[in-house]
């Protein structure tokens, strides 16, 4: 029904689909898996006529197509369900099935009547049963899911294309949406599944190609390919089989008493009762598939993701409404995954960008002295050897690299006793890695509790003293010592 052929497609000259080739049958569930930065977005935008190809050619039902937009796509019979259900959340449910196609009677008029009785008729098929004359938005997120999917379906899609569908859903709704996937398989229509539940795509999933870096590393049927296997390919890493498990191995624990523990940290959907001690000198590693929860549970520590039950501790001290204010003035800083969205400020100096989060520990009922400012700025540059014109040049104008080094300077100008480092070595060249890494090992001497977070289960092996493993926001599994080794962590990702 769909075949791509060598599909190219770069942003400033860097790919994001690099020659890409698919096929999806009639009738069968296609998934599209793969990590962060994969390419699986671009891919569903380039068949769905969001982005045309650089290269290469898109064929749907044996001819070559070119899609100006989304809505040709739609006219065409491929319909693309995203995980936010892009339906108008005002209108009642009926006319976000038939938004577009309402059944017409004299005059033209929407025959409203004929629309409201086959609403109910199909969202019944879908286990939604509510009245389809209320507004889309008195539905939960899951629900509206289903309905974006109903419309599709409602819409004779031929092609349906599926961007993780069941990040929102309940266990009752994700049953429902994978009976509903059954059913259009069933019909002879082709799915393509975008998921990073490995569950769930076991159970309904025919074939899976696997992206990485914008590349296909491997596509075939799911008969046979067992889970360690798939997720060594998400992640780029060979997998060994694991000898017996070190149980019994003499690990001694840390002295110190923790720095820093989060307990049952929940927030619906989300994390679901996450906890986790770092003592003085630890580096923790925070380890789980694209989903699992990692970022978010740095988040709710660095008080920027609120929680609905849980509480953080520092050396002992708990506030009683954790907040970004009382992480910082508690000694917790955060790196974040997304270094130009949430961390420099491109358009401020090196000097600005590094003194920033220090100012008010700086100031004097309100004034800085720049002589200060000048001297931090010129300890951590040289300290973490940040490559720079000047103190003054942009941020925005640096390298990768020396944009994250920035972000760490800012850091650990404050002097902080916990720093949580999601991704920090992720879109940076190899000699700026290996310096964070050395970065991070002389941190750990001196003291300080580390909190990393990395999709690189090699990382997380050579930097780590315990690596705790995350799923749908909860916590599977922990390894500690002689335990945290690439085989198994790719074993505790694909577990369960």
């Amino acid at each position: 029904m769909l075949q791509l052929a060598g599909v190219l497609k770069t942003f400033q000259g860097i790919p994001a689909l690099d020659h890409v080739t698919l096929a999806v049958r009639p009738g069968s569930v296609h998934a599209v898996i793969g990590g962060n930065g994969a390419g699986k977005s671009t891919l569903v935008k380039v068949i769905s006529g969001v982005y045309q190809p650089d290269a290469g050619q898109v064929r749907y039902l044996g001819e070559p197509v070119r899609f100006a937009s989304p809505a040709q796509a739609r006219q065409a019979g491929i319909a693309t369900i995203h995980q936010e259900s892009g339906l108008v959340p005002t209108m009642s449910i009926a006319r976000n099935l038939f938004l577009g196609t309402e059944p017409r009677g004299r005059f033209g008029l929407i025959d409203f009547t004929a629309m409201h009785a086959r609403a109910d008729e199909l969202l019944s098929l879908y286990g939604l049963h509510v009245n389809s004359r209320h507004p889309l938005d008195s539905l939960t997120p899951g629900a509206q899911q289903l309905v974006a999917l109903a419309r599709a379906a409602c819409a004779d899609a031929r092609l349906v294309i599926m961007d993780e569908p069941a990040t929102v859903l309940e266990h009752g709704e994700l049953q429902t949406l994978l009976a509903a996937v059954t059913r259009l398989r069933e019909e002879g229509r082709a799915v393509i599944y975008v998921t990073h539940r490995l569950k769930e795509l076991y159970e309904i999933c025919d074939r899976v190609t696997v992206l990485r870096e914008g590349r296909v590393v491997h596509t075939g049927p799911l008969a046979g390919l067992d889970r360690v296997r798939l997720v060594s390919l998400m992640l780029g890493h060979p997998f060994h089989p694991l000898d017996a498990p070190s149980e019994s191995w003499p690990v001694d624990e840390p002295a110190d008493q923790p720095v820093l523990e989060a307990r049952g940290l929940t927030r619906t959907n989300v994390l679901a009762g996450v906890s986790l001690a770092m003592r003085p000198g630890e580096v923790v590693g925070l380890s789980g598939l694209l989903g699992a929860g990692r970022s978010e549970t740095a988040r709710a520590i660095a008080g920027a993701l609120p929680v609905e039950s849980g509480q953080v501790t520092v050396s002992g001290t708990a506030s009683r409404k954790w907040s970004i204010r009382n992480a910082i003035r508690a000694g917790v800083g955060l790196v974040p995954e997304n270094r130009i969205t949430e961390g420099i400020v491109p358009g401020l100096s090196v000097r600005d960008n590094i003194a920033l989060a220090a100012l008010p520990r700086l100031s004097h009922i309100g004034i800085v002295a720049d002589a200060q400012i000048d001297r931090i700025v010129s300890t951590f540059m040289k300290r973490l050897d940040i490559k720079a014109a000047s103190p003054r040049q942009p941020a925005g104008e640096l390298s990768g690299g020396n944009q994250q080094k920035v972000l760490l300077a800012r850091w650990l100008a404050m002097q902080p006793k916990v720093l949580l480092l999601d991704e920090p070595s992720r879109g940076v060249d190899l000699a700026s890695k290996r310096e964070i890494q050395t970065l991070l090992d002389e941190l750990a001497v001196d003291g300080l509790a580390i909190l990393l977070i990395s999709s690189d289960v090699g990382e997380l092996a050579d930097n780590c003293d315990s690596v705790v493993v995350l799923r749908h926001g909860a916590i599977t599994h922990q390894l500690t010592g002689p335990d945290v080794t690439e085989d198994r962590l790719l074993a505790a990702l694909a577990a369960g």
